[in-house]
């Protein structure tokens, strides 16, 4: 043995040595000797798709009209119990998320046990629960099943809805709503959403804080009592479990649910506009935008060319790296991380969307490369190389997804919920194999729409609206706010005499005057905010010229402690006298920066007015020394500044959007100073920062307080 490989080894080596031409002849040789090994320089061409064996799943439904749905496996000793409501989509109305909250109230507590309870059930037998507004997820080890369903069943038929858990579940919400009316991306799919469906429409809702302040408790415990019932849900039961066993625990938890009358809606089906639109929602600050192409479809579930049309789209930007789009917006361009797309089916309507966010810069040129590849996909054949690459994928991706017991499940359920073959998923290998050339141009025509889209664009309308009127088939942008609802903005020129320094040395005024506020030595904060159910305590300290110091501590724990003397500054046991933490200490060292805007060399533009809650605000954008810019906004009527828009360095490096709106001011020794602000952008929910005291030229104050070891 030791000599065979000794001898396979040099025959290595001298194989490695020869050049190319002694290669190909030995090649050839080797094929003349044996024919046979002709074939391994011959790619094999693929066999045809067969139909494949899933996973076997059995039905059944109760004498109360609960359809239930089996697929065992026995590779884990885990069974779950899904359970979905079917009716149709319910609108809300002006009390949009009405059937979130109805929803997370289910697992708030029962008749019999409390929230805590519960939770502490679920916990002793290592399981999960989660209630939702369309049904109840539950999963556990096989041997605590009837315990687990004892608490589903429980939570099912006997939700509390109390009144006191409904608070914080709403107190919740208004947080999220809080949150997400500054996310680009939650704004762009607010207006979208909107925009192709209609508010009439339950697709066209959209949560609010005004919409959640009008649900009540009845009106959650009404959704519930009128829908869950047993004649309106399925039940879906995977994992080590036999049909037999699954069946006898069906009937004994479920068996007593009591059906009912379900009510059924129609909807008038939206239809995507007649003409380009294009609608801007201004986020001021913003570096980047959001770009959405969006309308609605006429794509059932059930329909014929669903498989073409999700093979079209995936050679759009479905998805794979390869698609359009993205070789396009992202390999060709370099606009962006990614650009996809989706086509979305529909029992009601569907939808299409291409979606991307790109720099300030490209936005009408990243608007045009997507109606260009649109169009490209309308009027241009896919190549069947790339046909092919998209169909490999797509196989691919379905093989794998049959790993999981819970595609079984959800392939028996839509079968029967959406009246399909028998033999639909079992047969789709078949027939995405058979997907050709023309059934996806015929599918693009179909459903690639261009001339009949919404565009909308979430960014700062300032350095992005003008360039997208050419975009709008009639040449004008509608606005919108984070909801959907239209924005006008008032055009006007402003008088000659309102200028960005005529709006400060109002605001100055306003404030107290500049004699007033020169005789200011120091000012000192304290206050604080709530985050996690924890208290903040912030503590501010200012004094002239130009020094300060930070704190931040919850109890007893410091979080951050910044001392500025006017020329270096100190922070985390770092000192520095440049870079970004000198610069921001510099200028949060300043008492009333407004009036050293024109010393320190900031300059400052006025663009106008724009609405806010409160009434018309002046907008001014402000830019330090270093390039760095923020946008202040000083309301019409009382002059005081109620909000600031500013960019900053968030996780990863990545620019985030933080928004401050400033409020409550009250005199301190003759100065206006506000006492609360809310901030978002800067952590997952809204900060709410509240100063108790506020105190002027201090004579306790020491500069000693400001010394930087």
């Amino acid at each position: 043995m030791k000599k065979y490989i000794i001898a396979l080894c040099c025959f290595s080596f001298l194989v490695i040595s020869c050049n190319k031409t002694t290669v190909d002849k030995i090649e050839d040789v080797k094929t003349m000797v044996d024919p046979a090994v002709a074939w391994r320089s011959t790619v094999p061409t693929p066999g045809e798709a067969r139909p494949i064996q899933l996973g076997k799943s059995t039905s059944f439904e109760l004498a109360n009209g609960l359809k239930v749905i089996v697929v065992e496996n026995h590779k884990l000793p885990r069974v779950s119990y899904q359970l979905s409501l079917n009716n149709d989509a319910v609108l809300e109305g002006d009390k949009a998320g009405y059937v979130t909250i109805a929803g997370d109230l289910l697992k708030t507590g029962t008749t019999t046990k409390s929230k805590s309870e519960i939770d502490a059930a679920i916990d002793f037998i290592g399981a999960s629960l989660n209630t939702r507004g369309n049904g109840v997820f539950a999963s556990s080890l096989t041997k605590h099943q009837d315990k687990l369903l004892s608490i589903m069943t429980d939570i099912l038929y006997n939700p509390s809805f109390k009144a006191e858990e409904f608070e914080k579940l709403k107190k919740q919400q208004l947080s999220g709503i809080a949150s997400s009316k500054t996310d680009p991306n939650t704004m762009a799919s607010n207006v979208a959403s909107v925009l192709n469906y209609g508010k009439d429409h339950p697709y066209g809702e959209v949560m609010t804080e005004a919409s959640m302040e009008k649900i009540d408790v009845a009106q959650c415990k009404s959704y519930y009592d009128t829908y869950f019932k047993p004649n309106n849900a399925y039940l879906v039961v995977v994992g080590d479990i036999t049909p037999d066993q699954a069946k006898a625990n069906v009937e004994k938890y479920f068996g007593s649910w009591e059906k009912g009358k379900i009510p059924s809606s129609t909807y008038k089906s939206p239809e995507a506009p007649s003409e380009r639109k294009v609608a801007v929602v201004n986020k001021d600050g913003a570096v980047q935008s959001v770009i959405r192409v969006t309308y609605p479809v006429d794509l059932n579930i059930s329909d014929t060319d669903r498989i073409a049309s999700s093979v079209m789209n995936s050679v759009l930007g479905g998805g794979i790296f390869s698609g359009r789009l993205m070789q396009n917006l992202r390999e060709d361009k370099a606009y962006t991380y990614g650009a996809r797309s989706s086509l979305n089916a529909d029992p009601l309507v569907g939808n299409f969307n291409a979606f991307a966010s790109v720099r300030n810069e490209v936005t009408d040129s990243s608007v045009q490369e997507f109606l260009y590849e649109l169009d490209r996909m309308v009027t241009t054949d896919v190549s069947q190389e790339d046909l092919d690459l998209v169909k490999n994928s797509m196989s691919g991706s379905f093989a794998r997804s049959l790993e999981s017991p819970q595609t079984i499940a959800r392939f028996a359920r839509q079968i029967s919920k959406y009246n399909l073959p028998a033999d639909y998923y079992e047969t789709y290998l078949q027939k995405l194999s058979a997907v050709t050339v023309a059934d996806v141009r015929a599918a693009a025509q179909k459903y690639i729409r261009p001339e009949n889209a919404n565009i909308v664009v979430v960014g700062s309308k300032d350095d992005i609206a003008e360039k997208l009127v050419r975009f709008d088939s009639d040449g004008v942008i509608d606005f919108y706010d984070a909801y959907g609802n239209e924005v006008v903005y008032d055009d006007a020129p402003l008088p000659d005499d309102v200028t960005a320094a005529t709006v400060l040395e109002d605001y100055i005024s306003a404030i107290g005057g500049k004699e007033k506020l020169s005789m200011v030595k120091s000012v000192v904060s304290k206050g604080g905010m709530e985050m996690m159910g924890k208290t903040i305590d912030l503590e501010t300290y200012q004094m002239a010229p130009g020094m300060l110091k930070m704190k931040v501590a919850m109890g007893a724990m410091v979080m951050s402690d910044v001392v500025f003397d006017g020329t270096k500054v100190s922070s985390a046991g770092n000192v520095s006298t440049e870079g970004k933490e000198f610069e921001d200490a510099k200028e949060n060292a300043m008492m009333f920066p407004q009036m050293e805007y024109a010393t320190k060399g900031y300059t400052t533009e006025l663009k106008g007015t724009e609405p806010l809650k409160g009434g018309p605000a002046y907008k001014i954008v402000v830019t330090s020394p270093s390039g760095k810019k923020k946008t202040q906004f000083y309301d019409v009527k009382s002059s005081l500044m109620v909000k600031e828009i500013r960019t900053e360095e968030g996780p990863g490096g990545q620019e985030m959007t933080v928004e401050s709106v400033i409020s409550d001011y009250r005199a301190v020794d003759g100065i206006m100073i506000p006492y609360a602000v809310t901030v978002t952008g800067a952590a997952p929910v809204p900060l709410e920062m509240k100063m108790n005291t506020i105190e002027i030229n201090s004579e306790e104050l020491s500069k000693d307080l400001f010394m930087v070891k």
